[in-house]
This record gives structure tokens, sequence and C-alpha cells, in this order.
């Protein structure tokens, strides 16, 4: 009787398939498939992804099973929109490890743990989003305006470069924590003596490339948590399509960041999608409808993603292989 009851909109039972399945990927992640210091091969890699987004994919199935065609379209269009956004997110991560030296056979444990933290972190903004939406409707209408905004900024924008050593938050984590000079294996903290033979707890490089993963996804979810909720409103749709989004990051990013230069015009393509899916929150809202058909959405949000992946792999078809320059640094560190 208890596991029917209503959590969130949806009975408890399905809250807690949904978390034994994630349970289970993160064990089976972390202590089976990448199990010790190893690095982890673009094969690999992309077989790894291939499996995470069948997984997605299997999952919106159930969610079909259960909630109906509309909600099932819904879960995949957040689906395909999160899993777009990471891809701009790879970059990013190539970058912090290029710029602090993290070899490739500990990046998948940063990208692990910072999954665990993503997690979390998802929850709560997921959390505080769906209470604000519930009490107060027009704020999907802020969520809008705040997208298509965001979406014309990174038309502008265009590819700007980033330097770490510029970055405020980077900045710091440097002025407030004791840092070692070099890595220690995969530890975190490590216990040091002073020169007045105190026992002190320093972080590595390691840790801040693990809070600097974190950090940079909190800013990513500012642009995707808004854009989920305007796909949909449901709490079980919005998280569930989020984490099985970012569950295959880390997969993602040791397939991705080395070719990662072939999709050099996606970004303008997230941009014009986070513009759409602004855009269709304000034309409901005019046309007075409840939201725009769950097919429309998905059909144009895979049109806008074929077409950027497409122009950019046919725009770089001549160019030669190359890891970003972050990425060879951390590459060969």
């Amino acid at each position: 009787m208890a596991l029917t009851a209503l959590f969130l909109g949806q009975p408890l039972w399905m809250w807690l398939t949904f978390i034994a399945a994630v349970a289970v990927l993160l064990v089976l992640d972390l202590g089976v498939l990448n199990r010790g210091n190893r690095e982890i091969g673009v094969r690999r890699s992309l077989m790894l992804s291939a499996m995470y987004i069948a997984l997605g994919l299997g999952f919106g199935g159930f969610v079909w099973w259960q909630m109906g065609q509309g909600p099932a379209l819904e879960y995949l269009t957040g689906f395909v929109v999160e899993k777009s956004l990471a891809m701009d997110n790879v970059f990013v991560i190539a970058m912090i490890f290029g710029a602090l030296a993290i070899p490739r056979a500990y990046q998948h444990r940063v990208l692990f743990w910072g999954i665990l933290g993503v997690i979390v972190l998802r929850g709560i903004m997921i959390g505080v989003g769906a209470t604000l939406v519930a009490r107060y409707e027009w704020i999907l209408l802020v969520f809008a305006v705040f997208l298509i905004i965001t979406g014309l900024r990174m038309l502008w924008s265009g590819d700007e470069e980033h330097d770490l050593s510029q970055n405020r938050a980077f900045q710091f984590l440097r002025r407030n924590l004791w840092v070692t000079n070099r890595l220690h294996g995969e530890r975190f903290f490590v216990r040091r003596t002073d020169r007045a033979g105190r026992r002190l707890l320093f972080a590595t490089p390691l840790f801040l490339a693990l809070a600097m993963v974190e950090i940079a996804d909190v800013i990513f979810a500012v642009d995707s948590v808004p854009a989920i909720f305007a796909i949909t409103t449901d709490p079980y749709i919005v998280y569930t399509s989020n984490i099985f989004a970012i569950l295959g990051l880390r997969a993602l990013y040791f397939a991705l960041a080395a070719i990662i230069h072939r999709f050099a015009y996606l970004k303008q393509a997230l941009a014009v999608l986070l513009v759409f899916i602004g855009g269709k929150v304000i034309v409901a809202e005019m046309l007075g409808i409840e939201k725009v058909p769950p097919t429309v959405s998905l059909s144009v949000t895979f049109v806008i993603l074929a077409a950027g992946v497409g122009y950019s792999l046919w725009r770089t078809r001549n160019d030669a292989p190359h890891a970003p320059a972050a990425l060879e640094d951390a590459n060969k560190a």
C-alpha cells in the first residue's frame, strides 16, 4: 500500500525503481567496468556511451508503459536536450583537466565523484524549481525569457577561449585552501607537516579538478534545468531525464574529448534550441494553450541538433584529427 502512495505526483515504487537503477549503474561503473586507475580509450568510451544511451532510451520505454505517450515523448525530449547540453560541457572539462595537468588515468575518478555530486545538486535545483512552478505558474515565463536571452548570448558570443587561472571560483579555491604542487595518486587530500611540526590537511590538484567540474555543472544547470521545465513540469520526468543523460557524461567525455573540434557549430545549434524551447512557452501562453504538443517539440529538437551536427561534420571534414590543447596537456602529464 505504501509503495503505491504518491510522491511528487508519481507512485513511490516508480521513484524507488529509478533510484535502484541509478544505484546499480553507479556500482557497476565504479566497481566493475572501470576498476582501478586505467585509461579509458575511445573505443571503450564509445561502447559505454552507447550502453548509457540505450539504458536512457529504455527507461523512456518504461515511462511510456506507466505514464503514456505524451510523458514519454517529454522524457525523450528532455533526455536529448540534456545530453546535447552535456556535450558543450565536454570542452570545459577538458580545459580543467589540462590546466591542472590531470592524467587520463585519474580523470575517470574525478568524473565519477563529480557525477555523484551532480545527482545531488540537480536534485536540489529541480526540487526548488518544481516548488516554484507549483506555487507560481508565471515562473515558467521567466524561465522562457531567460532561455531566449541565454540562447541569443551564446549566438553572439561565438567561441570564447577559457583561462582557468582567471576564473574567480578557481582563484577563491587557491586562496582559501592549502594545495599541493603535485598529484598524490588518486587521493583528493593528503596530510603534510609544516615547519612548525603541525600535521595539516592539503588538497591535491585532483580535488581542485573535482571542485571545478562541480562548479561548471552548476553553471550549466542554470541553462538545462529551466530548459527541461519549459518542456515539462512533471518532477519525475524532469529528474529522471536529467540524471539518465548525466550518467553517461563520463563515457561521453572520453569518447568526444579528442574529436570535439568536429562539432564546431554545435554551440550555435544549442543556442537556437534554447531560443526555441523558451519561445514555445511564450507562444503557448499567447495562444492560450497549455503547451506545444510533445511530438512537435521532439521533432524540432531533433531537426535543430541534426542540422548543427551535420553542418559541423561537413565543415570540418578536411580538418586534421586533434584534441583540444588542454586535453593534450593533461595526457602528457
